[in-house]
């Protein structure tokens, strides 16, 4: 039976995220790469998404603190996928090691500039809670004056 893909991922599939994200992480800590790009920048594995059959990963990471070029890191990991899958078989004991594919996360972006359109000035104006308008309850909903201490 197909699961429809909008359903929540099953225990399996959060385990096996889990162990390839640590063993990525691992391998990818070591640097041990041909590759001068691989070589030369950090990556940070932020997450790992295995398809219901556990046949694909897509592997979300970021340039760790920002640094290098993330299209460039994207299609190094693509061209080191053979020796990645290769060192994820020692660490991680699967039937079929999924094959995997490399997405930036731009999520740490987003935030960035959520956090930043929140700090602007019309924005916490907009948001400050204030006693000048009359807001003088507290959160249970009643008046500073009105609460009796049991």
């Amino acid at each position: 039976m197909i699961r429809p893909s909008n359903q929540a991922p099953t225990q399996r599939q959060l385990r096996v995220n889990e162990e390839i994200h640590h063993a990525l992480a691992w391998v990818l800590e070591r640097g041990q790469f041909r590759d001068p790009v691989l070589a030369a920048t950090p990556i940070t594995v932020t997450e790992v998404r295995c398809s219901p059959d556990l046949r694909n990963a897509t592997v979300f990471f970021t340039p760790l603190g920002g640094q290098g070029n993330a299209e460039a890191l994207r299609d190094a990991l693509t061209r080191a996928q053979s020796y990645l899958r290769h060192e994820l078989s020692r660490t991680v004991e699967m039937k079929y090691l999924p094959r995997l594919s490399f997405q930036v996360d731009t999520s740490f972006d987003e935030y960035a500039r959520i956090d930043t359109l929140l700090h602007r000035p019309d924005v916490m104006r907009d948001t400050a809670v204030s006693d000048e308008d009359g807001d003088d309850q507290d959160a249970d909903g009643q008046e500073e004056g009105d609460r009796h201490d049991a």
